[in-house]
């Protein structure tokens, strides 16, 4: 497999993928670090306490001062997904509209390659790009075992695994928007008004009793909403990612089958 336009794709945004990488990464090593400070603070346990609603938005429930809830509340049911989703969604709505929108889009067209074909590349281009931001944050917390923070490894595993195909989820969403509408603002705002959205739905579902039956509908909820680093993630839900992203990335070569490329 050439993977010619995947390869064009990575080059032009590598900037954005080494930088998301090495600033996640050096995000996650910070909080790992920091955990011995914090671990016998009460204080940080009131804060759900007092506001469980509020916490919640922001992904934080259960003992701050946990291994895993320190990990749940800084990393891994807020930052880590929301910023390794920005990068999927701004390549997802670049790749395809936005490239139409400059003008290259033609170009690739002209290769000697189906139309499916170039939205596999593409689809390649952005798991690959999430990939080191993912990874990279999943060694920082393995190294937690140098400062006081164990974390089982088997759903740890599985939770970088559903981060990367959450963000992948969105990406894809984003992608398909963009081949549908021709414009990559457009794209840009309804994949991140859905991410925003579906992250809402999961973070308050367990304080506000009318959202608890609409959380199954959320992607984040399958890969982060049943405390994972606890649980690990079900078959279930990783089946229900991989099948939504291949969907949306399916439905967005049948769109790019038929669009008219300016």
């Amino acid at each position: 497999m050439n993977l010619t336009v995947a390869r064009l794709d990575l080059r032009l945004r590598r900037r954005a993928m080494i930088g998301y990488a090495v600033g996640l990464a050096a995000y996650a090593f910070a909080i790992v670090a920091l955990y011995p400070s914090f671990k016998n603070d009460a204080t940080l346990n009131q804060l759900t306490e007092s506001n469980p609603a509020l916490m919640a938005a922001f992904g934080v429930s259960g003992s701050l001062t946990s291994p895993v809830g320190w990990l749940n509340a800084n990393l891994f049911n807020n930052f880590l997904p929301l910023i390794v989703i920005v990068l999927a969604i701004g390549y997802g709505a670049w790749c395809i509209a936005g490239q139409d929108e400059d003008g290259t889009l033609a170009l690739v067209a002209t290769l000697p390659l189906t139309r499916a074909r170039i939205v596999l590349d593409k689809s390649i281009a952005l798991l690959v790009q999430a990939l080191p931001a993912v990874l990279l944050s999943y060694l920082c917390v393995l190294a937690g075992r140098a400062f006081e923070l164990p974390v089982a490894l088997g759903p740890l595993t599985a939770v970088a695994v559903a981060t990367l195909l959450l963000a992948v989820d969105f990406g894809a969403f984003a992608m398909l928007v963009g081949a549908l509408t021709g414009s990559r603002g457009v794209a840009l705002g309804v994949a991140a008004g859905a991410a925003a959205a579906a992250y809402l739905i999961s973070s308050l579902a367990p304080v506000i009793d009318w959202l608890n039956p609409v959380k199954y509908w959320s992607p984040f909820y399958w890969a982060l909403g049943n405390d994972p680093l606890d649980n690990g993630v079900s078959a279930p839900a990783m089946i229900a990612l991989l099948a939504t992203a291949l969907v949306l990335l399916a439905a967005g070569a049948v769109v790019f089958r038929r669009t008219d490329v300016r």
